[in-house]
């Protein structure tokens, strides 16, 4: 059954009469976002530092935000995840996703490296996908400059986050680096048309609806032969052996929880360490939302608990 704290939420936004993110133009969309986040996420926890910076991207400087776990010394050699947020690809930044990188950078025990690559539609595919492989290029081999490391770095990312750290992990698989420990994809959209059961399912009255998921998808591609190409559908690309283990988390009530789980029974065909948790009752981006929904932190501390075991190995 769909949480009862997620229906309380629901029934706020529809007597609040908020509207959808489809409607509006992107930078409404964005601002609108940004207003929710503010009220879903939880008060941001301690960690030990916090910086803001740009490095060198394919599109001029990209914004990153590096966090350290709390308790940690400051020239201590962290593990590290390069952190992708979600947005579908249009929404969503360093801001929306604070909170989340503080609670699994402590929970984790390690730097978090959150990047703020360029967005739909003024930057259209690949732009995305250049900017999270240039940046977790760029964390691996600045190791030492940010005292992790580059032996136990991760991707990871929430929604089209998601989607971007696993496309990350196989350019990194395919190009000869730099080597990825884990995996860590959050409700990942891995087959674009969005055409399964759960996209119809759910398609209305959860919020991520499928009139928002297709908004999302055309400021995202070019022409509808960016479909075909794995770096936009990562279902589709022909090898996914030899990507390092992987934890996907699910939502019940999302219209991608299909593709999802789709994903990581691919994985696990071609023979990768893969856990795939579905948080039944829960709605697409959850985790962003633990001011009001409880288990939204409980999903925040088991990828952080996930990580710091692949850590170890």
């Amino acid at each position: 059954m769909l949480d009862p704290q997620v229906q309380a939420l629901l029934d706020r936004i529809a007597a609040a009469g908020r509207p959808s993110l489809h409607t509006l133009t992107p930078e409404q969309a964005r601002a609108e976002y940004m207003r929710s986040r503010r009220v879903l996420n939880p008060d941001p926890p301690e960690v030990a530092t916090v910086v803001d910076r740009a490095i060198p991207g394919p599109g001029g400087p990209l914004p990153v935000r590096i966090y350290r776990a709390f308790g940690t010394e400051p020239t201590a050699q962290l593990p590290a995840l390069v952190y992708f947020h979600g947005g579908g690809f249009t929404i969503g930044n360093l801001d929306t996703h604070d909170v989340v990188c503080r609670g699994l950078a402590n929970s984790a025990r390690c730097a978090v490296i959150s990047v703020d690559y360029r967005l739909a539609p003024e930057h259209k595919f690949p732009a995305a996908v250049d900017d999270a492989v240039a940046a977790t290029r760029w964390v691996a081999t600045h190791a030492d400059e940010l005292h992790i490391d580059a032996e136990r770095v991760a991707v990871g990312g929430d929604s089209a986050g998601g989607n971007l750290a696993t496309v990350a992990a196989l350019i990194a698989r395919d190009s000869g680096g730099p080597k990825i420990a884990f995996q860590l994809l959050i409700y990942p959209p891995t087959h674009p048309p969005h055409d399964t059961p759960s996209a119809t399912k759910f398609g209305k009255g959860y919020m991520q609806t499928r009139d928002v998921i297709l908004y999302f998808r055309r400021n995202y591609i070019r022409t509808p032969a960016d479909f075909a190409d794995w770096r936009v559908a990562p279902l589709l690309a022909p090898d996914l052996s030899r990507l390092p283990p992987t934890l996907i988390l699910a939502a019940g009530y999302d219209v991608l929880v299909d593709e999802g789980k789709t994903y990581a029974d691919r994985l696990a065909a071609a023979g990768v360490d893969v856990t795939y948790k579905c948080y039944d009752g829960m709605i697409h981006g959850f985790i962003t939302m633990g001011r009001i929904i409880d288990a939204a932190n409980q999903a925040v501390a088991e990828c952080g608990q996930a990580l710091s075991r692949a850590f170890e190995k």
